[in-house]
């Protein structure tokens, strides 16, 4: 079964943002796929077994903050 996760990010904006956010879910495990909505400031993550607090932390080394 694929889990979908959506964040908000408010602090993304431009490019640099999404790459640095993107790469960082990347090493997740089980995360299958990243979409990232500059415009709306939002990440949604498709994968097997997410785990919240993991993905919050990614997005967090990132330098940003999911709410």
């Amino acid at each position: 079964m694929t889990d979908t996760m959506t964040y908000r990010v408010p602090g993304m904006t431009c490019g640099h943002c999404k790459a640095a956010v993107t790469q960082e879910l990347e090493g997740v495990g089980g995360v299958a796929g990243i979409d990232v909505d500059l415009d709306a400031k939002l990440v949604t993550v498709r994968g097997e077994a997410l785990d919240d607090a993991v993905l919050r932390a990614a997005i967090d080394e990132a330098g940003y903050e999911a709410e």
